[in-house]
């Protein structure tokens, strides 16, 4: 099947895979006729989807399956008047139905908008106000089902609610039935050009209001970079990404790129993230590949790994955050894998990867995909040399020759897409540099840069070195203002549970001094803060500038004599 979409697929060394691979692009691609359709032709029986959760259910589905399923999907979202362009939102979480949905989607030409089940109602209200959004798809858990009709009356868009149960509320649709009960699917005339909308991503919100990333019908061939030389992937393999349907990590890591290389996508289904059972899960299914963030791995090392059979598993990637070296060493003394870190963006696919030929080097994430024209810059546009900090840029036209997996725009913002993109540059917001060999060593955001005393710290290098005190499960670096530097370091902690009673000054001056040993001692943090739980995006990503907001907010940060049974300690 990645025949069909590349010029070739065996490399012999990165250079070879940087100056060779291209992509094959068909006219008017679709992912669900010209991928999991032509799998169920040629290989009815190859398994597509391993789904299994904590009680013990189990459901496999073949590509044989999954075109009969998206058929009977796509039939039943025809007679809800879904067709080319409709805008449709998913909250399944890591139920089963989010792949046939997803499929029949893509069948209609109609516009795929994933989002978490963590949604609030004014949430909800305000990507429907923001999209058109004419039918939303939903678990039928309690609280989802709260949220979505608090904001129904406020949704002028939108006709359909459906749920794939248990619960099925008054005045929505059950999935199951509708599928069974719809007439034969009829495929479209002409279902999408290349350029069409496909998908449709909220991003995060690590600040301001999401914007909405647009997808085009050629995205899913940018993510065979992603399964075949970053997770290095091939048929029958066993790949679990641990991420939820609801953000962009999921078509990372359970659909695209997997499906192409005829992987098998493996999926969890889980509310509560219990580290001892996602190992035994590994251990019964004999997982393969396995890719999380890096807060999942860091909660895996303190278990008892080597108690668990991992021996099928041999490859492990990351991305979602920065890796910290500290995690990168426990997990290989553990297993014996070296973790493969890779960087992209909502508005990308894998753009910086550890491919199968290149040696990691911890803390650094890799080298440029070759389908991208990853640059590092000044505030200027100009390119920078090695071992000077810029910001990461992608060098493309918008006039018609955006490498496929390159966002189209931030749908109907204008302003906000010119922002990102121009000059022939997108801009990635994110700090890094270049060391002699190539490879990329991520900094921070451009907005979470350190000015302290003269200095430029970036947190990222602030944050691994306070990972590796054995106190510290989670941490945050931000700014503070400060009368005489300018602004000073802040670490907002999690402490691990066997720290939590020594929280005080005796245990922030250790992890100072611990800080100052690991990396230069001006960038050590002067005030620390315990807390229980850091603030994060509904995906999982640390807000930086909810601390930062807080803190303004709260003019106890500024007096130095803060009690240490307060919280805040600043040295």
């Amino acid at each position: 099947m990645i025949e069909r979409f590349t010029n070739k697929t065996d490399f012999e060394s990165y250079a070879d895979f940087a100056a060779g691979f291209r992509l094959v692009i068909p006219d008017n691609f679709n992912f669900a006729y010209d991928v999991v359709d032509a799998w169920a032709e040629e290989e009815p029986q190859r398994e597509a989807l391993l789904w299994t959760n904590p009680e013990g259910e189990e459901r496999r589905f073949t590509f044989a399956d999954m075109k009969e399923l998206s058929d009977k999907t796509a039939a039943f979202f025809q007679s809800l008047g879904v067709g080319k362009g409709t805008r449709v939102m998913l909250m399944l979480k890591r139920h089963w139905e989010f792949w046939p949905s997803m499929m029949a989607l893509h069948k209609l030409g109609a516009v795929a908008i994933p989002a978490t089940h963590l949604l609030t109602a004014e949430d909800i209200e305000y990507r429907c106000r923001m999209a058109d959004i004419k039918v939303i798809v939903a678990a039928g858990d309690d609280d989802m089902v709260k949220h979505i009709n608090e904001a129904r009356p406020h949704c002028k868009s939108l006709e359909w609610l459906v749920s794939t149960g248990p619960c099925v509320p008054k005045g929505w649709l059950d999935f199951g039935k509708g599928i069974e009960k719809a007439p034969g699917f009829r495929r479209p005339a002409h279902v999408n050009d290349n350029s069409d909308v496909m998908l449709l991503y909220f991003t995060s919100g690590t600040s301001g209001e999401p914007k909405m990333v647009a997808h085009d019908f050629t995205y899913p061939l940018g993510h065979i970079v992603t399964a075949r030389f970053w997770h290095n992937l091939r048929p029958g393999d066993i790949h679990l990404t641990l991420a939820d349907t609801g953000w962009g990590k999921a078509v990372w890591g359970k659909l695209y790129g997997q499906w192409i290389c005829g992987a098998d996508v493996f999926v969890y289904d889980f509310d509560k993230f219990v580290p001892k059972d996602l190992l035994a899960i590994m251990e019964k299914y004999r997982i393969n590949s396995f890719c999380a963030p890096p807060t999942v791995f860091r909660f895996l090392i303190r278990e008892d790994v080597k108690s668990f059979d991992l021996s099928a598993l041999d490859r492990c990637t990351i991305a979602g955050e920065a890796l910290n070296p500290s995690v990168f060493e426990k997990w290989k003394e553990l297993t014996g894998i070296s973790m493969r870190e890779g960087f992209g963006q909502t508005e990308t696919t894998l753009t910086v990867g550890t491919f199968p030929w290149v040696e990691p080097r911890p803390g650094s994430m890799g080298l440029p995909n070759p389908l991208y024209g990853i640059d590092i810059v000044d505030e200027d546009g100009n390119s920078v040399d090695d071992n000077v900090n810029g910001e990461i840029v992608i060098r493309a036209d918008r006039d018609g020759h955006k490498p496929a997996g390159l966002f189209k725009e931030y749908l109907d913002d204008e302003e906000l897409t010119d922002n990102a993109w121009h000059d022939g540059l997108y801009h990635t917001g994110d700090i890094a540099w270049r060391d002699k060999d190539g490879y990329l060593w991520f900094v921070s955001r451009k907005d979470d840069v350190i000015k302290s005393s003269g200095y430029r710290i970036g947190p990222f290098e602030v944050e691994s070195a306070c990972l590796t005190h054995p106190a510290v499960v989670e941490c945050a670096i931000t700014a503070v203002p400060d009368d005489v530097r300018g602004q000073i370091v802040k670490a907002t902690i999690v402490l691990a549970a066997d720290y939590v009673q020594q929280a005080g000054a005796d245990l922030v001056k250790d992890i100072q001094n611990h800080v100052k040993r690991i990396t230069a001692p001006y960038k050590y943090p002067r005030v620390i803060e315990f807390v229980k739980e850091l603030p994060k995006t509904i995906s999982g990503k640390i807000r930086r500038v909810a601390i930062r907001a807080t803190d303004a907010a709260n003019s106890a940060i500024k007096i130095p004599q803060t009690p240490p049974n307060k919280g805040i300690i600043h040295a």
